[in-house]
């Protein structure tokens, strides 16, 4: 049985599951799925075309579906579906645009910004005030922190880390019609206030130190610091306090991976049989 608050406006045409908790104030427009056990915070609306997966939860003030430029000609909403899937955890605030497909177990923090044509995996993190510019490729298990900024045509593969205040940019000659993105492969590591510039492409299991201005494409396993970026060794010299090596890191590190509780050679072995 569903728990519905005071002044909840719902579209004849939508699907609302079973065990879903609407708070008050929420709106949801035409064509709508909502999956069993969703929780819907106060006063978030929910645009047209919208499907949310079972288990999740979308915080307050929150708005689904927002329209894209065509809704400006007419004033009429176009068909540009939201997919969202199951066991989402999007905090207040947020803002997600139709045209978009977002994989399970998504989080958000507060006031993100996710905009139209982006292609996100399973298991991705998008940190408090961060903004995907959108027609963007994310993968699985993607790791993006707060204030982080990615460029329209931005690719993130599987497994990658960006870290505060990092910006993919994508103009070569701003201001120009001419965008070129960013491409950052599996487990390559971003820290904290690197602006990368267009069209730069980051090697599988590199590490962009903090602070870096990086202008040049990076290869696989390297440490890049620097403004300009350059490349200062291999990512294997790297120890911690204790001396032992900690790159390429998903062979020390485990927390929030698939391959938790198991080492990674033997995760990927049991995928393969």
């Amino acid at each position: 049985m569903s728990e519905i608050g005071k002044n909840v406006s719902i579209a004849s045409t939508s699907i609302i599951g079973n065990n879903v908790i609407l708070r008050d104030g929420v709106i949801i427009e035409d064509n709508v799925t909502i999956g069993d056990n969703c929780y819907i915070d106060y006063n978030t609306i929910i645009k047209q075309n919208v499907s949310i997966g079972s288990d999740s939860f979308i915080g307050a003030n929150s708005i689904l579906g927002e329209v894209l430029m065509d809704f400006f000609d007419d004033y009429t909403e176009k068909s540009h579906p939201l997919v969202i899937g199951e066991h989402a955890l999007i905090r207040s605030g947020a803002i997600l645009y139709g045209d978009s497909q977002i994989g399970s177990h998504f989080q958000a923090g507060h006031r993100v910004t996710i905009r139209e044509k982006t292609k996100m995996g399973s298991h991705v993190t998008l940190g408090t005030l961060s903004d995907i510019q959108g027609d963007c490729i994310i993968g699985d298990y993607v790791h993006m922190h707060s204030n982080v900024h990615v460029g329209m045509k931005t690719t993130l593969k599987d497994y990658v880390w960006v870290f505060p205040y990092v910006v993919f940019t994508n103009d070569p000659t701003p201001p120009s019609e001419t965008l070129s993105g960013v491409t950052v492969e599996k487990f390559a590591v971003v820290c904290t206030g690197t602006v990368v510039l267009p069209g730069v492409h980051i090697g599988q299991d590199a590490l962009i130190g903090a602070g870096t201005n990086l202008t040049k494409d990076v290869p696989e396993m390297s440490i890049v610091v620097g403004n300009p970026g350059k490349v200062i060794g291999s990512v294997t010299k790297i120890k911690n306090e204790k001396g032992e090596q900690v790159y390429p890191w998903r062979y020390s590190f485990d927390r929030g991976m698939p391959w938790k509780g198991c080492d990674y050679d033997t995760y990927i072995a049991s995928k393969m049989n």
